[in-house]
């Protein structure tokens, strides 16, 4: 990020809630100068519509007080789930909603079963509830929850039908059966990736240059929030240890101050992602290993320092803001060793790879007859997740 605009100051300062990742120019700076990571080939494309790209970067945020579906996707509470490596949370969303939802089905006389999955063995799955446990085939679960579940969820819907449950082996006799995601509060954020990611290829396929450069500018929102750490911890705030605010000072204040005159901005090509699935996932998984850091240097820094050196005020828009002092800021991005530029540049040359990958599997069409001048912007809103009931690797 170069400077944040005079709007998103202005919103920072009026608004109780956190500020968007990055801040607005910053998703905007990392979509452009992801451009200049691309090969020739896709720059009549990309090159032609640089401005759009950045200026769309930011459509998510616009999205998350519109759309109750939007903020899960930003964020992924993984210490939710237990500590690094997290082996045991599922890379695959059906496979995370299938482990942690619970099945509540309800007999004529109005009695009520509660149904979790306990563990899959073989190609069988294990289901328990308070006084029975049965096992179903892997397979025929999996569809279920692929053609019934999943979009009854993206419906708003948490009814399912009776004889789908019967079809893979719950007991009858079922009057009612309702499903409940107890995952997806928790954040979303690399599966949603990873669906953006399928999608932004198949527009390669069709060559739909709107829709190209509407899941790009997006899918670079989603890249630059996994590349920070805050968006990978329930103590996304500080809240939970005392120190709030530390959001809005990591990926805003910091880089508000140094990333005009002092980060490094070359940060090398686009390379190909063989795997997005497992790339996605370590990259939230890199931004969480330095969770600790980020909080236990602020903690730190805030015990040396005095207090009337912490926070200072300066004019912007005519009112006088209270913020860090340039300093403590200093201080602390150096304590860190460069941590806020070192995710920055990461997060540029991912979204270059990720446009990229996408253009080589979807066979590197020829971008030349797609280019020209800016496109309109389709208000159509895009799925959560899209799935595929034929393979896992499509989940």
């Amino acid at each position: 990020m170069i400077r944040f605009s005079l709007l998103c100051l202005f919103l920072w300062t009026a608004m109780p809630t956190a500020p968007p990742p990055w801040g607005f120019f910053g998703h905007r700076r990392i979509n452009r100068l992801a451009t200049f990571t691309l090969p020739p080939e896709m720059m009549p494309l990309f090159r032609a519509n640089i401005d759009y790209l950045a200026e769309h970067a930011v459509d998510p945020d616009k999205r998350r007080y519109a759309s109750k579906h939007e903020a899960i996707r930003h964020y992924i509470d993984l210490d939710r789930w237990g500590t690094l490596p997290f082996d045991d949370l599922p890379r695959y969303y059906t496979d995370a909603l299938m482990k942690y939802a619970t099945v509540e089905v309800v007999g004529y006389r109005g009695d009520t079963v509660s149904w979790r999955q306990d563990t899959v063995i073989g190609d069988r799955v294990l289901l328990t509830s308070e006084a029975q446990t049965i096992d179903v085939a892997d397979t025929s679960y999996r569809q279920l929850w692929l053609r019934s579940v999943l979009p009854a969820l993206r419906a708003d819907e948490s009814n399912i039908p009776p004889d789908s449950l019967l079809a893979v082996g719950f007991p009858g006799p079922i009057k009612k059966a309702v499903v409940t995601d107890h995952f997806s509060a928790g954040g979303i954020l690399p599966y949603h990736l990873a669906a953006y990611h399928r999608q932004l290829t198949q527009a390669f396929v069709d060559e739909d240059a709107p829709r190209i450069l509407r899941l790009a500018a997006e899918i670079g929102h989603y890249v630059g929030d996994a590349h920070v750490p805050l968006h990978t911890t329930e103590n996304y705030n500080g809240q939970l240890t005392g120190q709030t605010g530390i959001h809005a000072f990591w990926e805003s204040r910091l880089p508000e101050l140094f990333a005009d005159g002092e980060y490094d901005y070359f940060v090398g090509g686009a390379e190909y992602i063989q795997t997005p699935v497992t790339y996605y996932w370590d990259i939230v998984l890199e931004s969480h290993a330095l969770v600790d850091s980020v909080l236990t240097t602020e903690r730190r820094l805030r015990e040396r320092f005095p207090a009337d050196q912490q926070f200072c005020y300066e004019e912007r828009l005519g009112r006088q803001v209270r913020t860090q002092c340039t300093e403590f800021s200093r201080a602390w991005s150096e304590a860190m060793n460069g941590m806020v530029e070192d995710r920055f540049r990461a997060a540029i040359r991912s979204v270059g790879s990720v446009w990229y990958s996408c253009w080589v599997d979807a066979g590197q069409p020829d971008l030349s007859e797609l280019s020209g001048g800016p496109l309109s912007h389709p208000t159509d809103s895009l799925p959560v997740l899209q799935t595929s009931p034929d393979s896992r690797a499509h989940e």
